[in-house]
């Protein structure tokens, strides 16, 4: 099992459980196209959003392999949502994970993704001590991967055409972290969080 310490402050943002004053805040940007088109399902109604805001993004911790946390990103200046952000838990017995991240569109270039990104990457091998951590991406998706490099991991693999996704073939690219490496990054990037008190 995996609890981690939440909620997760950084200097600008606040990772949160997911609740249900979240549900139209959430719907507003996962109901857009153009934010769903690399993602693994289409734009969400309201009643989607709803439906796993009480279920599966409800969780607040990992007690099996492949459940994930979902933790809402907010501006802790003014409160907006700005996006959420996922730990899968891959592998118990190779201590593995996987990071996701949707931001509102409205809110890029101002580096939040990569914040928060960073906050994930501390939960993962500093508080739940985990060994390796995956993401993977449609490798058009060009600001994604822009992200992924920021936090230092490296592109291991591209799967040329391994997804037939949303009525095309696509060509997955997997990028990775080990511990040992995240522990050597500069310390802008793996300094420790603040952690709140509430």
């Amino acid at each position: 099992m995996l609890h981690p310490d939440l909620p997760i402050t950084t200097e600008r943002l606040l990772l949160r459980t997911v609740t249900s004053e979240d549900i139209d805040d959430i719907h507003a940007y996962k109901s857009q196209p153009d934010v769903c088109r690399y993602l693994p399902y289409e734009p969400l109604s309201r009643e989607a959003v709803a439906e796993r805001v009480a279920g599966l993004w409800a969780r607040t911790e990992l007690t099996e392999v492949d459940q994930g946390l979902n933790l809402c990103v907010e501006e802790r200046a003014s409160g907006r949502l700005l996006g959420d952000v996922v730990l899968f838990w891959r592998d118990a017995e190779n201590s593995t994970g996987e990071i996701g991240y949707v931001f509102a569109p409205d809110v890029a270039g101002h580096g939040y993704a990569t914040e928060a990104a960073a906050a994930l990457l501390r939960l993962a091998f500093e508080d739940l001590s985990l060994h390796r951590i995956t993401a993977q991406l449609d490798a058009r998706n060009h600001a994604s991967a822009r992200v992924l490099e920021r936090l230092g991991m490296r592109r291991e693999a591209v799967h040329l055409q391994d997804l037939w996704f949303k009525n095309e073939w696509s060509d997955t690219m997997v990028y990775a972290m080990l511990e040992h490496e995240w522990r050597g990054q500069r310390p802008s990037v793996a300094s420790p969080p603040h952690r709140s008190i509430v």
